[in-house]
């Protein structure tokens, strides 16, 4: 499982927006400026281990507020907060600290001859992201940002930096619905290669000989794209209930691509998918 709870609330809870039509429309002004909270809950399948084909069944929830001007939100099972308050409109620069967990590869795994590797520590990672936006470019209360994560292990897991960079453009596409998608990628050192993906001549005895030796080399991990639809049940995209559905696609290249647990038990192509209740207030 590549999260323990899926970032179902990634896009959907993403700065709730409002199109240009209807009564009593809020400016861009309004919208940035007020104090807001949103819960969401769902379910959604997830790979079982990060290059697995087999898929599981798991519960996700999440968090998205503003508090004068800090912006915070949960994505899986990090936190991200935004320290630098927005502008009502224009260029907005995005800052602030990351924590959060990996549980890849942490419990029971459902392909027999995986789960017979030796299991992995919880990864600990805390970091920073940082990045810019811009607004109105197709109505005054879209976005199109540009941003940069980079998290380092301090537990006793894969002891290493992971960087991801990624784009993304959200903008509604009435008062009560709301669309968003991003692109991305993930970056990662030879240890982080080595903690999740290598097999080492002990692991194929472990494995009666079924997986052969490999040792994984650092680099681009995978590349992913994801898309949401957010619907309001209230009526209006900031109060009330909604729901909403998300599909994120991941693809695994070079040795990730190509590591036993993956090429010959799994599989490249990783997809998360999930669906849920929210509520803004």
């Amino acid at each position: 499982m590549r999260l323990a709870c899926l970032a179902l609330a990634t896009c959907c809870l993403a700065s709730p927006a409002l199109a240009q039509s209807g009564p009593q429309l809020p400016s861009p002004e309004e919208v940035r400026a007020r104090d807001s909270f949103t819960v969401a809950l769902g379910a959604g399948l997830s790979p079982d281990y990060e290059g697995s084909d087999d898929y599981r069944l798991i519960p996700a929830a999440a968090i998205r507020g503003k508090i004068g001007g800090i912006s915070f939100s949960t994505r899986g099972l990090y936190l991200y907060v935004d320290v630098i308050p927005d502008r009502a409109s224009g260029v907005n620069f995005d800052f602030g600290p990351v924590v959060g967990a990996r549980l890849n590869r942490t419990r029971k795994i459902h392909d027999d001859i995986v789960d017979l590797l030796p299991d992995r520590n919880t990864a600990f990672e805390v970091g920073a992201f940082g990045g810019i936006s811009v607004s109105g470019l197709t109505n005054p209360y879209d976005s199109l940002a540009f941003n940069i994560t980079a998290v380092h292990d301090v537990a006793s897991a894969h002891e290493s930096t992971v960087v991801s960079p990624q784009v993304s453009f959200s903008t509604p596409l009435s008062r009560t619905t709301y669309a968003s998608a991003s692109l991305g990628m993930n970056f990662v050192s030879d240890r982080f290669a080595d903690y999740y993906f290598s097999i080492t001549p002990a692991d194929r005895l472990a494995t009666g000989n079924v997986l052969p030796v490999f040792d994984a080399d650092g680099g681009m991990k995978d590349w992913n794209a994801s898309l949401l639809l957010n619907q309001s049940l209230s009526g209006d995209l900031l109060h009330g209930f909604s729901i909403f559905g998300t599909a994120n696609y991941s693809r695994l290249v070079g040795d990730f691509k190509r590591s036993p647990i993956v090429d010959d038990r799994g599989s490249a192509n990783q997809w998360l998918v999930a669906a849920g209740l929210a509520y803004s207030w």
